[in-house]
């Protein structure tokens, strides 16, 4: 165990001194290769208006994101009705939808559990 965490410690020393030997040199390049995205001056009053930006933009998607609800709901409700033309293979991806919707609804509950299994955790 002694060896394992001096291996370990050994690992993230030699991970330090890369990280600092070519952290800033990797940084400056992403910068400059980004440098379309940054907004100047970088000030309070521009971050607090491109995130209001960001919320009124995502805000003014919703009407085109129900659109596209009900355009999936009306093609389920077709399918439905027409059961005899429906191929093995949507029958296949449906429930495997289905499967990996109770899969996140599973890891919800876990991760609301505080990462517990069996319960509940109480400090």
């Amino acid at each position: 165990m002694a060896a394992r965490l001096q291996q370990l410690q050994s690992k993230a020393c030699q991970a330090t001194q890369y990280v600092t030997k070519h952290g800033t040199t990797y940084y400056k390049q992403l910068m400059e290769q980004n440098k379309q995205y940054v907004k100047e001056p970088a000030t309070v009053e521009t971050c607090s208006e491109l995130s209001k930006q960001l919320f009124y933009t995502n805000l003014a998607s919703i009407p085109r994101r129900t659109e596209t609800f009900w355009k999936e709901i009306d093609y389920l409700k077709n399918m439905w009705r027409q059961k005899q033309d429906v191929k093995v293979e949507d029958v296949g991806i449906t429930a495997l939808f289905g499967l990996e919707c109770f899969a996140w609804f599973c890891a919800g509950e876990i991760v609301g559990r505080g990462f517990t299994i069996t319960g509940y955790y109480y400090p």
